[in-house]
């Protein structure tokens, strides 16, 4: 234990032990350079103990659930029982062996780790508070900062996180019982797979958006495969209104209120309300005013193609570095960060960032869609591939969604892809390589894949963009 104030240094210090923090840290001690990292929870940060991972972990565990109880097709009736406690605790097992592993390599790598919350004195040290009360704190001068501290769960005007009504998603996560009646406010990624989770658990879901569907930022046809399968699992939609007000009812439930443009006024009883309106970061806790380091209206901080703020020896990595707020490209700057403050020449390349959602089915999609390669200045060419008509999806029992092909109908350099279906996050990775590698329709049209395999629908959607396609028309 800590106790008073101690003096200590090193030459890059790293605030935050999420997926860009620890990455940014084994990979400078990789390097040779003296590294500490700082983290006030746990290590692997909120997508590995509160977000990416036990969320997949229940997906999982509720696609088995749901996938058994609609079998009748294939010959096989069940209706298996669900113990949230024990769902919990294989949960919570998956997570724990992760994070501890990510201290181990961190360990491994020579990396120093600071327990505590970090915040900077000035531009050369940063003042360490460990723990609570008595715990004392401990003030490291550096000479390269990497800042890594991610995002949290926005909150909306009158429905502050009390983890009982009003849920984050991190809480959402934690519940220990699956209740009878679930609001979620917001359609977006996170919204759309927990309100998939929890109805394939047996809860009654109704979603608010104040848009006018479901995941804003995809294609209309891939969110539309999306909503169409979570109406089937029973989930209702409450389109175009914005959550207003609630209160706790007398036998414990909830009454929320929305209203719409014209000012109409719904309301909604449930057990419990998910909010799922987005992430903002997290750079208030920082003590950015103390080296003029402004980040913008949102929070975020800009950086460069080194990952440099306006400070040339303060990086920021991952969700505090903005749009897109995704673990791996996280990872990503905090390999680039460690390399350029190890004096290493690197940069980043942001062409080709895949994304995935975990709804059912899943969406995949990496680099440009349709028309945003319009937008860029190419003339696109575009070939599909509906799922129906390959053989694997068929034996999975699947039959909605699609293989998309983005790419350049004068050079047929491959643009983008949007999928959706079962292993959409999987399959987009193929187009992403195919993308960073400089490559072309023919080079997936003329590749051999698998058969019977969902990959073949990747190889039909090149071939079609081409005019070559076997099995679609």
């Amino acid at each position: 234990m800590v106790v008073g104030d101690v003096t200590t240094g090193t030459e890059v210090l790293v605030i935050g032990g999420g997926p860009g923090g620890y990455v940014a840290a084994i990979r400078g001690a990789q390097l040779g350079l003296d590294t500490t990292l700082v983290e006030r929870d746990a290590y692997g940060g909120t997508c590995l103990n509160h977000g990416c991972i036990p969320s997949k972990a229940l997906i999982s565990a509720s696609d088995i659930a749901h996938d058994a109880r609609e079998a009748e097709d294939m010959g096989i009736f069940a209706d298996p029982a669900v113990d949230m406690d024990a769902m919990t605790d294989w949960k919570d097992g998956v997570v724990t062996r992760l994070t501890r592993g990510v201290e181990s390599l961190c360990k491994s790598a020579g990396v120093n780790l600071v327990e505590g919350t970090a915040e900077f004195v000035d531009e050369e040290t940063a003042r360490v508070a460990h723990g609570g009360e008595g715990q004392g704190s401990e003030t490291i001068a550096f000479e390269h900062a990497i800042v890594a501290t991610g995002s949290r769960p926005i909150e909306i005007p009158g429905f502050e996180f009390d983890g009982e009504h009003i849920l984050s998603s991190r809480a959402a996560l934690a519940l220990e019982t699956v209740p009878d009646e679930l609001l979620v406010v917001g359609a977006g990624y996170i919204g759309m797979e927990l309100s998939t989770v929890f109805a394939k658990l047996g809860a009654e879901v109704t979603v608010v958006e104040m848009l006018e569907d479901v995941l804003p930022g995809y294609e209309d046809d891939v969110a539309e495969v999306v909503r169409e399968r979570a109406a089937s699992l029973g989930i209702d939609f409450a389109f175009g209104e914005a959550a207003s007000d609630w209160e706790e009812l007398d036998d414990g439930r909830i009454r929320v209120a929305t209203t719409d443009e014209d000012d109409r006024v719904e309301e909604y009883h449930a057990d419990t309300c998910l909010v799922a309106v987005g992430r903002e970061p997290v750079t208030d806790t920082l003590g950015l005013e103390n080296i003029d380091l402004d980040p913008d209206e949102n929070g975020i901080l800009a950086t460069d193609e080194q990952a440099r703020t306006d400070l040339d020896h303060i990086f920021a990595v991952g969700d505090v570095a903005g749009e897109p707020m995704l673990a791996h490209k996280a990872m990503a700057e905090g390999e680039v960060a460690a390399e350029v403050a190890a004096g290493e020449p690197a940069a980043l390349d942001h062409q080709a960032i895949p994304a995935a959602v975990f709804t059912d089915p899943e969406i995949g999609t990496v680099g440009m869609t349709e028309a945003e390669a319009s937008e860029a200045g190419f003339s696109p060419v575009v070939g599909q591939m509906p799922l129906r008509a390959n053989g694997r999806a068929l034996t999975l029992n699947e039959r909605e969604g699609f293989v998309r092909i983005v790419a350049d109908a004068d050079t047929e350099f491959l643009l983008g892809a949007q999928i959706v279906g079962p292993e959409a996050s999987e399959l987009v990775a193929e187009v992403g390589l195919g993308i960073e590698l400089g490559a072309r329709l023919e080079d997936i049209a003329g590749t051999i894949h698998t058969h019977p395999t969902l990959s073949e629908a990747v190889h039909e959607a090149a071939a079609a963009a081409r005019g070559e396609a076997i099995h679609t028309r």
